[in-house]
């Protein structure tokens, strides 16, 4: 009897000894202390906008860290009540539910029941090492793992992690990004019901989402709330009042970001230098702070989109009178021709096949004019989102949009604004696409022809004539494209004389950054897209500066800004003033290509440098008949920054008026501008005048002022009498 006592006993210390073996060697392979003690969960970076609105997200797990404290008490005693109803009183692993398991897992020969604690699904969740595949090795793994947890953290504090990292589906993980994806609200915001649909999830996220399955969620849901009831977290009526609710606030709408081609931007800059700054975009939580004004990327939006809408009606049009060329472009001796033009009037989705070839495609770019920040930006149509981004990418010829660095080589060298050349009609050759020499006769868009013409005049009627006769008698190919490159075009420019027309292609982004020069006075700043990053706790990473350099003397591109204003002013882009009523001091030029593939409008004010294009993203296909740029790209930029600059508040007077009890002062805000010209038209002195404009209007003794407005150079003054109640307005033109 003895002698067997011991030999039992023996067996069990040998087996006991066996086991701290095995338990020795899976510890090999399990995170050392130091990592436990190193809470670093893979976090989502966010991009914020200039004001700190948050524009968009990087991530492979969707997750945002919450402290306990933010997270309502019912849910987290949802997660108890229903993963870990022992979870304050046991170390790791809970042993009644251990046992348990052993017995009906042993009896039924698989593994049928789990035992696993919050703190067990945590060692899971958190660290690779453990493994997720159902095996006794990995339930070891798993409860070791989860004692060194208990013995390193608190339970407030393994709570706090096991809710920021527990995946809820859909690709979301923690309960901040869960609540934002199923219910579009904080965390913080949840009702005991919505907590409950939640923790209800957790054991097959994908079977009971309620984006999914909405009746297998409720039923998730009243599971939970019943442990919840059971267990004293609420009360009888809470139970009854959540579990019939039927929930009609699901987030079925699959969240986009605010500018995806901007934030697209910014990740291939920073995915670029993330080795050199060491960072992960994806994983290590960034703030990262960019340069775009979301106001502005919205009316931007709405406004491309707007015009670019009429400019696919006009193109479908013209596509459906020409039997010939819609058989050809939409192939419909494959799809059927009536669905083809319902998917044109976007009634249905177009085929991906027709998109290139059948699709009016845009890009926008805003940028500050005297800093070169990013302001807005759009790469392609928003009912159609791509990875490519056009306002970046996309090599397209700019037309006419080119010729001011044709006026910039001549004033350069010294050309005066008043020189004429002759509006005629010349000769010359090229080499064709197979290399061979043919005659080429350029006209001017409206085939209209004249006499003598200014420089002046040429580019505000954008003529063709002038523009080549300038590259044949003035500056020489070789020159314009040194000028184009000087003010950084980096795209190759071919010297030759078609430059004159703007045939060689540019990136949009490039060339609006390049004609920011001219409004800032010769200095070109490079385009920013960010301003700073910030780690997950607040410390600066890097912070970026302007960058800037002088490319054109202040003379030149004074020149050159005063001649795109009279573009703008009684020019090509004349109907900025009198048909969409832009007032602010503005210059600009509009661009058209061959075969009227592009449509362009570039501009600039002292505030804001923006440009717009509408094409196919095929460039054999046209546009259609009369869409130039005065006419498909005009409108999208007159109505963007006529509404940027009432949003940013931006005065298009440069004029103060200071109001006193009995007086009244004008006073230019900067200092005023000033010219002299000699009878030729040359320039013979310019500077800034040493003190400011001002005038003083003095009132009456028995009079009052009350206040006063100016608007388009017309001043609007209350006054009144201070004898009985008589009130008038009185105006006083200052133009």
């Amino acid at each position: 009897m003895i002698k067997t006592f011991f030999s039992s006993l023996r067996i069990i210390f040998h087996l006991f000894i066996l086991v701290l073996v095995y338990v020795f060697y899976l510890s090999r392979d399990l995170p050392s202390l130091e990592r436990l003690e190193t809470f670093d969960p893979a976090m989502l970076s966010t991009l914020y906008d200039r004001n700190g609105e948050v524009i968009g997200e990087f991530y492979i797990q969707k997750r945002v860290f919450v402290d306990i404290e933010d997270m309502p008490e019912h849910l987290k005693n949802a997660a108890i009540a229903s993963e870990d109803k022992r979870f304050y009183s046991h170390w790791g692993v809970d042993l009644q539910s251990f046992f348990r398991a052993v017995v009906v897992n042993i009896s039924s020969m698989s593994f049928r029941q789990g035992f696993s604690t919050l703190s067990q699904q945590l060692a899971r969740n958190l660290y690779k090492e453990v493994g997720f595949k159902d095996s006794i090795t990995r339930k070891l793994k798993e409860m070791i793992t989860a004692i060194q947890i208990e013995r390193t953290y608190t339970k407030d504090e393994i709570l706090e992690m096991y809710l920021n990292t527990v995946h809820f589906g859909h690709g979301t993980y923690g309960a901040e990004s869960a609540a934002k994806r199923f219910f579009n609200k904080n965390a913080s915001d949840l009702t005991i019901g919505e907590s409950a649909m939640l923790v209800g999830l957790l054991p097959s996220p994908a079977n009971y989402s309620p984006l999914r399955n909405l009746n297998k969620a409720i039923g998730r849901r009243s599971i939970v709330l019943k442990l919840m009831y059971n267990q004293d977290f609420i009360s009888y009526q809470d139970y009854m009042e959540h579990n019939s609710i039927v929930p009609d606030n699901i987030y079925y709408e699959i969240p986009k970001g605010k500018a995806p081609y901007f934030a697209e931007h910014v990740r291939r800059i920073l995915e670029q230098q993330d080795e050199q700054l060491g960072i992960n975009i994806y994983q290590d939580g960034l703030k990262i702070h960019t340069t775009l004004d979301y106001r502005l990327q919205k009316i931007a939006e709405d406004s491309v989109m707007q015009t670019l809408k009429k400019n696919q009606d006009e193109f479908n049009r013209q596509l459906f009178a020409n039997k010939e060329k819609f058989s050809q472009l939409a192939y419909l001796s494959i799809f059927d021709a009536d669905s083809v033009k319902m998917m044109l009037d976007g009634q249905i989705e177009l085929y991906e096949e027709l998109r290139k070839e059948l699709l009016v495609q845009c890009a926008f770019i805003a940028l500050d004019t005297k800093t070169g920040e990013i302001l807005a930006m759009i790469g392609g149509r928003s009912d159609y989102p791509d990875e490519f981004n056009r306002a970046t990418q996309a090599l397209r010829q700019p037309g006419s949009v080119f010729k001011p660095y044709i006026y910039t080589a001549a004033i350069d060298n010294n050309y005066p604004v008043t020189t004429q050349l002759l509006n005629q009609p010349v000769a010359l050759y090229r080499n064709n696409a197979k290399g061979e020499r043919e005659k080429w006769t350029p006209g001017n868009y409206d085939k209209s022809t004249g006499g003598l013409t200014t420089l002046r005049e040429g580019l505000q009627k954008s003529l063709n004539l002038i523009s080549v006769r300038m590259v044949q008698e003035l500056v020489p190919p070789r020159q314009v494209k040194d000028i184009a490159q000087r003010m950084q075009i980096t795209t190759p420019i071919r010297a030759v004389d078609s430059i004159a027309l703007g045939t060689s292609e540019v990136k949009p982004i490039e060339i609006v950054a390049s004609y920011s020069t001219f409004a800032n006075k010769g200095i070109y700043s490079s385009p920013i897209a960010i301003t700073r990053i910030e780690d997950k706790y607040g410390r600066i990473i890097k912070e970026y500066s302007i960058d800037q350099k002088e490319v054109l003397s202040p003379e030149t591109a004074y020149m050159v800004t005063n001649l795109l204003q009279s573009v703008v002013d009684s020019g090509t882009g004349g109907s900025l003033r009198w048909k969409y009523k832009f007032r602010h001091p503005a210059g600009g030029k509009t661009g058209t290509t061959q075969n009227l593939s592009d449509a362009w409008f570039v501009g600039f004010t002292p505030n804001i440098t923006a440009g717009v294009w509408y094409g196919i993203d095929e460039y054999s296909v046209s546009l259609g008949d009369g869409q130039y740029g005065g006419v498909a790209a005009l409108p999208a930029w007159a109505s963007f920054m006529k509404n940027a600059h009432n949003e940013l508040n931006i005065s298009k007077d440069d004029i103060e008026v200071e109001v006193k009890e009995n007086a009244l002062s004008i006073r230019s805000k900067d200092k005023v501008e000033e010219e002299v010209e000699s009878d030729d038209g040359n320039v013979i002195h310019r500077g800034i005048a040493k003190r400011h404009f001002e005038r003083t209007f003095t009132i009456a003794d028995d009079t009052v002022v009350k206040g006063a407005e100016l608007k388009d150079g017309l001043l609007s003054v209350e006054l009144e009498r201070i004898i009985p109640e008589e009130k008038k307005a009185k105006l006083i033109n200052i133009k």
